[in-house]
């Protein structure tokens, strides 16, 4: 969940007082990467689901003031856009059925805002890149009113010198546009994994989430649709880095994979976040040091597509996560847990074996195949270990699924509950059925009618079904 702040003015001095803060915690962190004071305890995870809120034409609609005031829950809190929900669940430690129990949180959560929604006119959908989102649905008018979103969006522009946001995505078909705010990034909506790891396990850990980034995209993808053209099976990827783009050096924009593995540890993160990002959000507290507030503010502007995160357990000890954030929302409850435990089997399993598979697949590589991955989805080729090409399905059923299953048995997760969610994984790959291969499936059987293909979405993702299962009515 962003942090809130309380102003969207700042002054020169705010600027040059928060980054010697900034210095200050860095410092007070790499302390504790140093002397081994990070929070340890059995692994936990936890996620994050993003909606979208629509009319009865399947428009989105400005509903989310409503909705807050009638579920009343913290974990369900605002996005960017008036039109967007996000949904959240509690850690749980990754034991015996703990995919199951998390589906059953974020299901329950997802049906009282669905009630809730329906007493605001409103419906609420899971899906990556809604099909009847407009141009002039992205204004500043439909912004949620928090001062975090005004800054963003005043900041980054700042750094641009004013100038429109371009955007250009060349997929089946091309969409090309000037963009004058970050509502961009209200577009496309997520579905984030968080994984508890230890400082000394978090450059294994942070590594092998990059190298997986591939297999996770195309996997998962579900937003292959923008302004009604067809781009790439993961839009969202494209759509996300240029949405909120400085216009500055490569190295200095704020959305991406990254420039290497890490070496050490992801301390190296936290300092790149210094040397390399510009500050957006100079809100200054009078927490103490300990509390690490202007480095978690900081880096909460700083968008990997894999980032480190510090938060606290509840006897105030720093922890360490790692957060994944590749993967479209939806296209069910049941999809999305599948790919969390997936992604957390196939974490572990390759984290933890003897040889780091960093060592046999090149940065560069990992990261081409991200992308390719992203605008092929399961149709990509991807390169392996070793220099070894083959298609992304293989990869996922002959190597990736059996390693998600030891993995996971390792964690402690039951074979019962670990056969359940990697089942529906394989099965999507065998069928090569996705959320975007649907909705292009669909498509081309109708035709482009953005409505009638978001009903016909929503209609199948109530019924709970995972989408290998949905047919093409």
């Amino acid at each position: 969940m962003g942090q809130e702040i309380t102003d969207s003015r700042f002054t020169p001095a705010d600027f040059a007082e928060f980054y010697r803060r900034l210095e200050q915690e860095t410092d007070w962190l790499a302390r504790l990467f140093a002397e081994d004071r990070l929070a340890k305890g059995p692994k936990k995870t936890g996620v994050e689901l993003e909606t979208y809120l629509i009319d009865r034409q399947a428009a989105p609609v400005d509903a989310i003031e409503s909705v807050l005031a009638e579920v009343k829950d913290p974990l369900i809190v605002t996005e960017l856009a008036r039109f967007n929900l996000e949904l959240n669940t509690y850690p749980r430690p990754l034991t015996g059925d703990a995919f199951s129990q998390l589906a059953d949180e974020l299901s329950t959560r997802l049906a009282r805002c669905r009630q809730a929604a329906v007493r605001a006119n409103a419906r609420v959908v899971v899906i990556g890149i809604l099909p009847t989102l407009r141009p002039e649905h992205l204004v500043l008018e439909r912004m949620t009113a928090r001062e975090r979103y005004r800054a963003l969006n005043e900041q980054i522009f700042s750094l641009r010198g004013d100038r429109p946001i371009r955007v250009n995505i060349r997929g089946e078909e091309q969409v090309e546009f000037l963009q004058p705010n970050v509502m961009l990034e209200a577009a496309a909506t997520a579905f984030q994994i968080h994984v508890k790891m230890t400082a000394s396990e978090s450059a294994r850990y942070y590594n092998a989430a990059k190298i997986l980034s591939a297999p996770m995209v195309a996997v998962g993808a579900n937003s292959p649709l923008l302004f009604g053209r067809e781009l790439w099976a993961e839009s969202r990827i494209p759509l996300f880095e240029q949405a909120v783009s400085v216009g500055g050096p490569a190295l200095q924009e704020r959305f991406g994979f990254g420039v290497r593995y890490a070496k050490g540890s992801v301390l190296e993160c936290f300092r790149a976040n210094i040397s390399r990002y510009a500050i957006l959000l100079p809100e200054l507290t009078d927490q103490p040091l300990e509390a690490l507030s202007h480095l978690c503010l900081h880096n909460g502007t700083i968008w990997r597509w894999n980032r480190p995160l510090i938060g606290f357990d509840a006897d105030g000890t720093p922890h360490l996560r790692l957060e994944h954030r590749v993967l479209s929302a939806g296209p069910t409850v049941t999809d999305n847990l599948a790919n969390a435990a997936f992604f957390i089997g196939a974490l572990h399993g390759l984290a933890t074996t003897e040889q780091p598979p960093e060592g046999r697949l090149p940065f560069w590589q990992a990261k081409r195949n991200f992308y390719h991955a992203a605008q092929y989805g399961l149709q990509a080729q991807l390169v392996w270990k070793d220099g070894v090409e083959m298609p992304v399905t293989r990869l996922i059923e002959d190597e990736l699924v059996p390693l998600a299953r030891t993995g996971l048995s390792a964690l402690g997760i039951e074979r019962d509950e670990s056969d359940y969610w990697l089942d529906i994984i394989a099965s999507r790959a065998q069928l090569a059925c996705t959320g975007a291969s649907w909705q292009c499936a669909w498509v081309a059987r109708h035709g482009m009618n953005s409505a009638r293909l978001t009903e016909a979405y929503l209609a199948h993702q109530e019924s709970a079904r995972p989408v290998h299962e949905w047919p093409l009515d």
